[in-house]
């Protein structure tokens, strides 16, 4: 391998490394700010992970069992919970003989579609801002301040680079008792890849990814299972919205096997996996699907040769702005671990290349939202109700549930609840918490509120448009404003 001279190899104000949301964003940010920019995708296409195997194929698919079950409820074709597989044999398109089998193609049709529209947006993009070159390859540091590339062919160029943000993004974690063969033992890489729809899945895990796809499947008619040693899915979110959301999976006909760990996962390779757990019991399904974490990428990049300090769970080490151990080298998105969004990751690689430039960032501290494409939608911003208790010793909580919502009923939304958090006063909003179908969008009104720092007041004396899913966030208001009014007459 011939290694270029000095005065051959380019420079660049910035190179970074991956070409997901994360990356996409500190590209453009630099480029915005007038400087020389290198972006590294290791792949043959821009997108990473949520383009291509993760956030946008896994929302696609939802979209079809979103207009499926809204047909369903507002047609009578299925019952309230749900579809059944005879819903779907009716509406949907099967290969000639194809008997009872659905293909996973005839459910997600759109995906090429989608991916190939969002992938060339990103590019046009890019290509749009001066000073943006592209290079596609596997990256490593050759020096702290040299980034080689091996291209798909093996050809090797180096990039001399003044600082580095890395958005390597992350890929499924493999726990040494279960053996993913992406046939039959599944992870969330190639969980669509199958041919056909199973009658059963058994879901390891119940984070964000295990949750979104248990409950996707099982809204198909797909009998799911989903086992985990915690006591709840998502434990980290409000337990009322979490209650709200197993009680959805269950009325669709999923299972929650919880507080036990999974011991063993054996296939035969034909019918079926048996998954044995801790407590003695063995699951058997069609299929498995293994979504028990992700891990970093950031195998064969050379961080510790360079001196990048690693942080827990394989994770990079950065300080609140994003920055490792080395000065001029920024890690972002998955590489730093939660929340592992791709708002996130997005927010993080605008942050990072405006505090090397050292110009201001105009985010709020605190408010960057959060949503599980779940069915019904989980999304938060702010306090929840025990964070609120904690920092503030109490809180009022205003509710307003979609059963009294005419857009819910409707639409045949189904069950849902708006949370309105307020400060002990019952005036400042400090966190917004939603579940039911619309939560991702509605979740921006409360964050647009507290960003213009309004008090829950605004909210009733706005008027808003019916009927909409927004007027839950008026009835949440009205709450906290009548326990507010019931306690000043209690202390007058």
């Amino acid at each position: 391998m011939i290694t270029p001279k000095p005065d051959m190899v380019p420079s660049y104000d910035f190179v970074v490394v991956g070409g997901g949301p994360a990356g996409q964003s500190a590209a453009l940010t630099a480029a915005k700010a007038g400087k020389r920019v290198l972006g590294v995708e290791r792949d043959r296409e821009l997108g990473g992970e949520c383009l291509h195997r993760g956030t946008i194929p896994s929302k696609t698919l939802r979209e079809t069992v979103l207009a499926l079950r809204s047909l369903a409820r507002r047609t009578g074709l299925g019952d309230a919970a749900g579809i059944t597989r005879e819903d779907l044999l009716r509406a949907l398109p099967r290969e000639e003989g194809g008997g009872e089998d659905l293909t996973m193609a005839s459910l997600i049709a759109r995906l090429d579609e989608v991916v190939t529209a969002q992938e060339a947006s990103m590019r046009a993009l890019l290509r749009a801002e001066a000073g943006i070159t592209i290079w596609h390859g596997q990256a490593r540091f050759a020096s702290p301040h040299e980034i080689a590339v091996v291209s798909p062919g093996g050809r090797e160029r180096i990039a001399r680079a003044r600082y580095v943000v890395l958005a390597c993004g992350s890929r499924p974690r493999r726990p040494a008792n279960v053996e993913v063969d992406h046939e039959l033992v599944l992870d969330s890489d190639s969980i669509l890849t199958m041919t056909y729809l199973p009658r059963s899945l058994i879901v390891l895990g119940a984070g964000v990814v295990a949750s979104e796809y248990a409950s996707i499947f099982a809204g198909l008619g797909v009998r799911v299972t989903m086992c985990d040693p915690g006591t709840r899915p998502m434990a980290f979110l409000d337990p009322e919205l979490t209650t709200a959301f197993a009680h959805a999976f269950a009325e669709a006909g999923g299972s929650l096997v919880l507080g036990t760990g999974i011991a063993h996962v054996e296939s035969d390779g034909v019918s079926g996996v048996d998954v044995r757990l801790e407590s003695g019991v063995v699951l058997r399904a069609d299929k498995v699907l293994c979504a028990l974490g992700r891990a970093a990428n950031t195998t064969g990049l050379g961080l510790e040769r360079i001196g990048v300090k690693m942080g827990p769970r394989g994770l990079v080490a950065v300080d609140a702005s994003c920055r490792t151990t080395l000065e001029h080298v920024y890690a972002v998105g998955d590489l730093v671990g939660p929340p592992a969004l791709a708002s996130a990751a997005m927010e993080q690689g605008r942050r990072a290349v405006r505090h090397a430039l050292s110009l201001p960032s105009s985010a709020v501290e605190g408010l960057l939202p959060f949503c599980a494409y779940t069915i019904p939608e989980i999304a938060s911003v702010g306090l929840t109700e025990a964070e609120a208790v904690e920092r503030h010793g109490s809180a009022i909580v205003g509710r307003a549930s979609y059963r009294d919502l005419a857009r819910a009923r409707i639409a045949g939304y189904g069950e849902g609840l708006v949370k309105l958090v307020a400060a002990p006063d019952g005036r400042q909003l400090l966190g917004a918490q939603i579940v039911g179908d619309g939560g991702s969008e509605l979740i921006h009104v409360a964050q647009m509120a507290m960003v213009g720092r309004q008090e829950v007041d605004v909210f009733v004396e706005t008027t808003f448009n019916f009927p909409t899913l927004a007027e839950g966030l008026r009835v949440a208001a009205l709450d906290v404003v009548a326990q507010r009014e019931s306690a000043a007459r209690r202390a007058a």
